[in-house]
């Protein structure tokens, strides 16, 4: 048996046993892959388990994120500060071994996988992201970005439609440094996938315009060198069909899909073992394995290699190099605060009557000439999500450009902003309407639960958008949004709450931000400097009565507009009525109670009004209060007959205030 063969062999080893031991997980994809593993992690991947975030290193993503143990083996063997308990660990309470790769967990895992597709699309993004820092950073004789992004993927990420929209967006965009792996192992949780996936997956990738390397025995290691070398040679992103015996070594259950999702059994394990030749206790890895798996030293000298290049770009080019770190580092210019306060002072000074997917528009214009990191794009709605600015250049012409054309491919964008956003140096956004972000859903909850931010440009936010009509009317959209914890929701009502959402979503380093922005126009409001400051608080006093509130009126976006038209009505017949603007729920929620008691003073009846599903206002006017709605579809019509026909009106505002009394 080869030196190699046991160098794979320790990651079946550790696979099937923490698989036993957690008494549940996924053996067979680790023990299939281990020599796919072993080649690439030894031979190609470039990588510094002493420093796991040098912004040099080769991305790798295991898109198959049930096979878990085959990234935790690699992290361990390879020297990343995983110790051995961790694997004992597998599955269990507060361990760094979690079922699925989870980021920020264990140092090296590039992304949180599991949702099958999303882990290929996220390395789009990540391959996206290299290709255009490199382009905008790299000089003549000076490559400071040149990295690899390497995926491994299985039958269920290719059934999966994300994985249709990601990979052809990859090969349109000719993301030559992007290489995928297909365990074809032709067996899935329920059985041999012939029976409902026998797609010519080869045929498709070429049609994509990728680089295809058909039938690689995936337990060559010579036939697996010589693909990874034509891989890194392509200037297409390459998909290698590898052929695999999904739980290879196990003698009863290689081959089946009885390794898929359950342990082996402490009998079969015994037999694997006999059949390996592995004679070592269960997490027991002799010495010479370890010595042959660690990569601290040869990662060290690369990252070495990589220092002494940069600082002779720092010498050629002070300026680009400073201004790279800074990017890396997530770290905003200087000049930052005072620039976008002024852009808020001025928007609120000027009071332009916009729609705030207009004001989005403008705020973007502003914040973007102060940060070449923006990254922006849209699906093939940028006209009407009005996500491009004067200096918007597409990256398919113009490779360090900063702006994407998705194409029709929601669900897509929204995971490759994850994979930009992770792989680092840029503040990613991208539009649609709405309704679509049902489309992303998963993407934008996996963008919350990985704490990354992406800024989630959603138009159309009402049935405001009139003839359009029920499908593309939301209404429980932006409720349902705000439910997904670490997720950000914004639906402001001019040109300057729409200019402090943008900032305060650049600002935001721990999570996503979706803004809900209106198609029709909507009309200034009044402030002065502490009600401006206080927009970044999520909710504030607006407008107030010279008495004591006697009903308090909280609304959002379009409806804003409509609440101080009521105010005005109220105030005129003697009732006093305060307006407050909560554009942010969950920025509300998050001050002192001091402050929340100062908007929503206790004793005092409170009426929410939005043009949306209306449970999630409960929490702030209680079961004795009111809220106004829509807990139905839409219709298509005009919007103002739409507002008219389900009730959104001033004098029903007026009605419901009194109502309260």
């Amino acid at each position: 048996m080869s030196d190699r063969q046991q160098l794979a062999n320790a990651i079946r080893a550790l696979a099937m046993d923490a698989v036993q031991a957690a008494k549940s997980g996924h053996p067979g994809a680790p023990m299939g892959m281990a020599d796919i593993a072993e080649v690439l992690w030894n031979d190609f991947l470039s990588h510094s388990p002493s420093n796991p975030n040098w912004s040099n290193r080769d991305r790798f993503v295991l898109s198959n994120g049930h096979g878990s143990m085959l990234i935790y083996a690699l992290l361990h063997l390879s020297g990343y500060d995983l110790p051995i308990e961790e694997l004992k660990n597998f599955r269990q309470l507060h361990s760094r071994t979690p079922g699925h790769p989870e980021y920020g967990y264990a140092p090296g895992i590039e992304t949180t996988t599991g949702p099958l597709g999303q882990g290929i699309a996220n390395a789009v993004g990540m391959a996206l992201a290299e290709r255009t820092l490199a382009a905008q950073f790299n000089r003549n004789g000076h490559a400071i970005v040149d990295h690899n992004t390497y995926v491994f993927l299985g039958d269920g990420c290719l059934m999966e439609g994300i994985s249709h929209e990601a990979c052809s967006l990859a090969g349109t965009l000719g993301l030559g440094k992007l290489v995928a792996v297909y365990d074809d192992n032709g067996i899935s949780i329920d059985g041999e996938v012939e029976g409902w996936f026998n797609d010519d997956t080869p045929a498709r990738f070429e049609a994509y315009g990728w680089h295809v390397l058909r039938a690689v025995d995936g337990h060559d290691p010579e036939a697996l060198k010589k693909a990874f070398t034509e891989a890194r040679a392509s200037d297409k992103p390459t998909l290698i069909c590898a052929k695999t015996i999904i739980g290879k070594g196990s003698p009863n259950k290689q081959g089946k899909e009885d390794c898929h999702g359950a342990p082996l059994g402490d009998d079969e394990i015994a037999l694997v073992r006999e059949t390996l030749g592995w004679t070592s206790a269960p997490f027991e890895i002799p010495q010479d394995i370890y010595a042959g798996w660690d990569a601290k030293q040869a990662g060290a000298a690369a990252e070495d290699v990589w220092n002494t290049a940069f600082a002779a770009y720092r010498a050629e080019y002070p300026e680009l190099a400073a201004e790279y770190e800074r990017r890396i580092a997530g770290e905003l210019p200087a000049d930052w605060a005072a620039q976008a306060q002024a852009y808020i002072d001025k928007c609120q000074a000027e009071a332009p009557s916009v729609a705030s997917r207009k004001a989005s528009q403008m705020a973007i214009e502003s914040y973007a000439a102060i940060l070449p990191e923006m990254l922006g794009g849209s699906a093939d709605l940028a006209g009407s999500n009005l996500t491009m600015w004067t200096g918007s250049r597409e990256v398919l012409a113009n490779p360090d450009g900063n702006y994407v054309n998705y194409g029709v491919r929601e669900f897509a964008m929204a995971a490759m902003m994850n994979g930009l956003a992770l792989h680092g140096g840029f503040v990613v956004y991208g539009g649609t309407f709405l309704m679509f972000s049902e489309y992303c859903r998963n993407a934008l909850r996996m963008a919350a639960l990985m704490k990354q931010q992406g800024i989630y440009v959603f138009t159309h936010d009402s049935i405001g958008l009139g003839e359009d009509g029920p499908t593309h009317q939301p209404v429980e959209q932006i409720a349902t949004l705000r439910m997904i914890p670490q997720m950000s929701v914004w639906r402001p009502c001019d040109a300057t709450e729409t200019a402090v959402a943008w900032r305060t979503a650049i600002e935001r380093k721990d999570g996503p931000t979706c803004l809900a922005l209106s198609r029709q126009g909507l009309a200034p409001q009044v402030r002065d400097s502490e009600q401006v400051a206080n927009i970044a608080r999520g909710g504030y006093v607006l407008a107030d009565s010279d008495q004591s509130a006697q009903v308090v009126i909280i609304a959002t976006g379009s409806e804003v507009g409509l609440a101080m038209a009521a105010k005005a009505t109220l105030d005129a017949s003697g009732t006093a009525a305060r307006v407050v603007s909560m554009p942010s729920t969950d920025l509300f929620k998050s001050q002192d109670a001091a402050y929340c008691s100062s908007v929503l003073p206790a004793g005092v009846p409170r009426l929410a009004v939005e043009a949306g599903e209306t449970s999630g206002w409960r929490q702030f006017v209680g079961l004795e209060g009111g809220v106004i709605g829509l807990d139905t579809f839409g219709e298509s019509a005009p919007a103002g007959d739409l507002y008219k026909h389900f009730g959104l009106t001033e004098d029903a505002v007026v009605a419901a205030a009194k109502a309260l009394l």
